[in-house]
């Protein structure tokens, strides 16, 4: 049973990458009304290229599975930004209710990783930063002793 629950980030993975890719894509078609937009939330403009970049770059590195971990830990930062700075005033409903559930997914992906499907596993063979699995096995294997 415990082998099928290594294929339990794929379809968070799907989804969270294809969210972020759809959500930083536009960014790029209209890059003078976000620097309006970023200037109106009293953020520097050139914030915008970066952040759309994250997105679109972020979003691939989960969907594909390549530096999971990474990709979501920024990725939750960003969301914490867009929270902070833009919609904690809303409140939760209408406002900051959709970054928050985004952040859930990336951090479920920051401590699952990529899964068993994923670049990470079947070209590379092995996690690019396995740390948090490797500290997990050492403190499961502590408590057997």
């Amino acid at each position: 049973m415990n082998s099928f629950f290594v294929y339990g980030p794929l379809p968070i993975r799907i989804i969270a990458g294809l969210t972020f890719i759809a959500h930083g894509l536009p960014k790029f078609f209209d890059v003078s009304g976000g620097y309006g937009f970023f200037e109106s939330v009293n953020l520097p403009p050139e914030l915008f290229v970066p952040i759309g970049l994250l997105e679109v770059v972020g979003g691939l590195a989960i969907l594909l599975g390549i530096l999971t971990r990474i990709a979501s830990a920024l990725l939750i930062i960003e969301m914490i930004g867009a929270i902070v700075m833009v919609k904690l005033s809303k409140g939760f409903i209408g406002g900051y209710e959709f970054e928050l559930l985004l952040i859930s997914i990336c951090i479920s992906l920051v401590i699952l990783g990529p899964g068993k499907i994923s670049i990470e596993n079947y070209i590379l063979k092995r996690e690019i930063f396995p740390r948090g699995k490797q500290l997990y096995q050492n403190d499961s294997k502590a408590d057997i002793k």
